[in-house]
């Protein structure tokens, strides 16, 4: 049996990555796919491969991804090796984009989304925290906090706003299958 395949998407500062961490640890089976950006990898926040915008338009061109796409002035791209786990039966996750999910959806006709959110004052507080953007960037990635998702993929919501054992058993719930 095939694994699942698992989109996550949010806000900057909603908690994306801290949630991935902690279905890692409950989950060891669970694959995490380890985003390759082109960005510095000094930039801190998730754990990344950081590339050249060259040396990642050549891999792209090799086929070493299963999906990319562009976002804030970035390529972003999961690996390939996405497609052997998920034909060892592995469920697979990945922090996603709402900008690839239409083509992820197209691709992965099987991809659940996990739309993970806060409110407008703890994404601030968060994101003024990690101390890497200037206020104004913080006022943009604000400004983009809500969004819509493609029409029809299978969406589940976690809320993370307050405790963060309450956000990590709702994630851990959201990656359970799906009871008809």
């Amino acid at each position: 049996m095939a694994g699942r395949l698992f989109a996550v998407v949010g806000p900057s500062g909603a908690g994306k990555d801290t949630l991935i961490a902690a279905a890692r640890m409950a989950r060891p089976g669970l694959h995490v796919a380890r985003r390759v950006i082109t960005r510095p990898e000094e930039a801190g926040g998730e754990p990344f491969e950081g590339v050249t915008p060259e040396e990642f338009a050549r891999r792209k061109a090799a086929g070493d991804f299963a999906l990319d796409w562009q976002a804030h002035g970035l390529c972003y791209g999961i690996p390939v090796e996405i497609d052997r786990a998920l034909s060892q039966g592995r469920d697979v996750i990945f922090n996603g984009s709402r900008a690839m999910l239409g083509t992820a959806w197209e691709d992965y006709p099987s991809l659940a989304v996990i739309h993970v959110t806060a409110s407008v004052p703890v994404l601030a507080e968060r994101l003024a925290a990690r101390g890497r953007e200037t206020r104004d960037d913080i006022a943009r990635r604000l400004a983009r906090a809500s969004y819509e998702i493609p029409y029809g993929i299978p969406i589940r919501v976690v809320e993370n706003n307050g405790p963060l054992d309450q956000a990590v058993t709702a994630f851990l719930a959201a990656l359970q299958p799906e009871r008809v």
